[in-house]
């Protein structure tokens, strides 16, 4: 399998994975109604996951290397608290759907941006008409099924 099709297939599985996490995680939250305890068990859970695959892989070397890194590149950390955070909470009262399409609306504008200006060390690709009309379309059904 080539390589761009290898990250399709992980980031579409990604992708996938995002509505589910925030049905499971409202769900949780809803149950024991503490959106807050279910964000923190989510984050134990990760937190295991990801010792595992460290682990298993590169082992822990990379820690070393942290202390001389910009402390904007931990916010990171803070973006996905105030992802798991908000949809926990939210989604229960607004619907999945609606949470995560309004996720998708802004993750396409920031992407976009992200982008077109190569933010963040990442790779240029100018907004072309033809991405722009692409993300217009994106967002016009986005719209539409906000509408529904």
């Amino acid at each position: 399998m080539p390589e761009t099709l290898r990250y399709a297939v992980l980031m579409l599985a990604a992708g996938v994975g995002i509505p589910i996490l925030a049905a499971l995680n409202a769900q949780l939250g809803a149950r024991i109604a503490s959106p807050t305890v279910a964000a923190v068990v989510l984050f134990c859970v990760a937190l295991i996951g990801a010792l595992a695959v460290m682990l298993l892989t590169q082992g822990p070397a990379g820690f070393a290397r942290l202390p001389g890194q910009p402390w904007h590149l931990f916010l990171g950390g803070c973006l996905v608290c105030f992802y798991v955070l908000s949809v926990t909470f939210i989604a229960p009262r607004f619907g999945v759907g609606n949470a995560v399409f309004f996720v998708l609306m802004g993750q396409m504008l920031s992407a976009a941006a992200i982008d077109q200006f190569g933010l963040f060390g990442a790779i240029v690709r100018p907004i072309t008409l033809m991405r722009g009309a692409g993300i217009g379309c994106m967002a016009f059904g986005l719209y539409l099924i906000q509408r529904a």
